[in-house]
């Protein structure tokens, strides 16, 4: 591998411009830190970074002849979520630790039936589709890890209601960590709400 042409650096989407070959990665695709790839027109380079690194759909990679190799997010298997409540089903993906690109009019996450069935449980409308996929930045994107790097979307406890109480309690999540913090929330509860 290494007789073929390196790849050692890269330009983020609007650092560069100019002419460029180009390279189709999906999402796990453009994780990468030490790998073969061949461009659209059938050129193979090795990319050799010097740490793991998430390339965004429009970043391009430099070969050490100064070829620039544009990063295209390929098609693969995605679910687009619609529904009445955008912000609550977001908020149940990030939960989850589950990247998710973000839309005006629906939610794209990765083929995963188990986050599918809860999706459609809470009432959203689910569509398989072959799609480029692109989430949201920040852990997302360039601090993510290959297993899970999230964003906890909704993690404000400000419910906007009428009584107020002090409490401190421990939130259990489904990624096998909890954190206990004390805070207080002014909640509105009908006679109905139980805490």
């Amino acid at each position: 591998m290494t007789d073929l042409p390196l790849a050692q650096s890269f330009h983020r989407k609007g650092d560069w411009h100019g002419d460029a070959e180009t390279v189709l990665l999906d999402y796990d695709g453009r994780f990468l830190r030490r790998k073969k790839l061949v461009t659209e027109a059938g050129r193979a380079f090795v990319v050799d970074l010097p740490q793991t690194t998430s390339l965004d759909d429009g970043d391009a990679l430099v070969l050490s002849d100064g070829t620039l190799i544009e990063v295209k997010a390929a098609g693969e298997e995605v679910l687009s979520v619609t529904g009445p409540l955008l912000p609550q089903l977001a908020w149940h993906i990030g939960n989850r630790h589950t990247p998710c690109q973000i839309a005006a009019d629906r939610l794209v996450i990765q083929r995963d039936p188990v986050i599918r069935h809860m999706l459609e449980h809470l009432g959203a409308t689910v569509t398989e589709e072959i799609a480029p996929f692109t989430p949201e930045g920040g852990a997302y994107g360039h601090g993510r890890t290959h297993s899970h790097e999230h964003v906890h979307t909704a993690h404000d406890h400000s419910h906007g209601h009428g009584h107020s109480h002090d409490h401190s309690h421990d939130h259990s999540h489904d990624h096998g960590h909890s954190h206990d913090h004390p805070h207080d929330h002014d909640h509105d509860h009908g006679p109905d709400h139980a805490l």
